[in-house]
Order: structure tokens, then sequence, then C-alpha cells
């Protein structure tokens, strides 16, 4: 079923995340919160001096706000510069990151990866369902803007994880979801994503394999998507492909 893949031979179904997976919108994510967590810090700073740096858009994105919901990522990264706000603090956080975020998409295009397209293109060819997940609310416009919305045969996006009251990753539940509507069980599914916190949601929900893609090619990045739970890692994901010789680590 998944001839010319042989990574993926395994897997009846395949889910992938949309934010650094498919679409080159991650790094617009993060300057939108960085903006955001800025702004919150000036007015808010943190009792310890030494919590007061800026927001890091690599290693505070990648740790506290990648992959989770606008609320769960505020109030974790707020708690780790040694921050409780209130409900209605965490919310205010999260809209103007919202707003800034909407804003962004007006001045930049957003570009797909080819590799990812690559993949999908060989994967529908071979009759392997498609599934996208994301907990952004702009995951289904992106994907439409991409060009690239009809490779999948369901999308599950923030607005149907809060329809459906998913909880955000870690927890498994949003790509489950996924795996459901494409009628495959999780262990028979596999699951891509960019996020710790969106391999380990592919870890606790069983997915058969879940693949890392390590765009940011940091000093230790690959280790730490193993270690959330990722049992292959790759830059990109036409080193899937068996025409592609990329490295995989």
């Amino acid at each position: 079923m998944t001839a010319g893949v042989p990574a993926l031979d395994s897997a009846r179904g395949v889910v992938l995340d949309t934010d650094g997976v498919i679409t080159d919108s991650a790094r617009v994510h993060a300057a939108a919160w960085k903006g955001a967590f800025d702004a919150f810090l000036r007015d808010h700073p943190p009792p310890d001096p030494g919590q007061r740096r800026p927001f890091d858009t690599g290693e505070d994105y990648a740790r506290h706000v990648d992959g989770r919901s606008r609320p769960d990522g505020a109030a974790a990264f707020l708690a780790s510069r040694g921050l409780r706000p209130d409900d209605a603090a965490v919310a205010e956080v999260a809209t103007v990151k919202e707003r800034l975020f909407t804003a962004l998409l007006r001045e930049r295009p957003i570009a797909v990866y080819p590799g990812t397209v690559r993949l999908l293109r060989a994967l529908r060819a071979a009759g392997v369902p498609l599934a996208a997940a994301s907990a952004s609310r702009h995951a289904r416009e992106l994907l439409v803007r991409a060009d690239v919305i009809g490779l999948f045969d369901t999308v599950v996006d923030g607005i149907e994880a809060a329809r459906l009251g998913l909880p955000g990753k870690p927890e498994p539940a949003l790509f489950v979801e996924a795996a459901r509507r494409l009628g495959v069980p999780t262990g028979r599914c596999a699951l891509v994503e960019d996020a710790l916190a969106g391999v380990e949601a592919g870890r606790r929900g069983g997915f058969g394999l879940v693949v890392g893609v390590d765009r940011r090619a940091g000093p230790g990045t690959a280790d730490a998507l193993r270690r959330a739970g990722a049992d292959l890692v790759v830059h990109d994901l036409a080193e899937l492909l068996p025409t592609d010789k990329g490295a995989r680590t």
C-alpha cells in the first residue's frame, strides 16, 4: 500500500502536523509569540532578574509553545519565567499572539516544503489515506492558500479541536481523532511531527511509527525528538523517498 516509500511500508494511514511539517509557518508563529511575550514581560517583569530575558524563537519556542494550543503555550512559557498569571492574563497574551500572527500572514506568503509535497503525492498515488492535524486554528486556511488541501482526506485543526473539546498536545486526542477519521487504528498509522509536544503525543497515542522532522538541525535537536518518542528523525521528508539519498539521523 505504501509502494515507493519503504520507511512507511507498515503504515495504513499517515497523519501529519501542519506548521513546520507541511507549511513553512512555524517561524511566523514564533515571531508572533515573541512580540506577544516580550511585550508582556516588559509590562510584568519576573521578580527574579535572571528570568527577565526575552522570548527566544529557537529554544523557548521549541520547548514551551510549539505544537501546543495558544493558552497552553502561553501558560507554559510564562511559568518558565517564574510567572503565575491568571486565566485572564494568559488569554490576553494568546489574543495578542493571534492578532500579530494574522497580521504577519497578510505580509508574508507561506510556502510549503517541496519534500513534503513530494512525499504526500507518492503516498496519495499509492492509495494511502492522509490527514493533516494541528492545534492551530489557521491550519486549514494555510493548506488552502498553499494549494495542498486536496492531498488530504481529512483535516483536524484547532477549530475542530475546540468544537470537540479535545485537549492539546502532548495529549494525543487531536491525532487520535485524525486517525479515527481515516478509519485506521493508531497502531497501523504513522505520525509526522516536528514539535516535541507533538512527538510525545504520538507516542502516547500508540501510533505505530512516529517520524520526527528536525528542521532546525541544531545541537541536540534530533536527540530531543528521539527522547520525546520519535522512532525516526529526518531533516526533510524527501529523505523518506528512495530516490533521495539524504542522510537520516
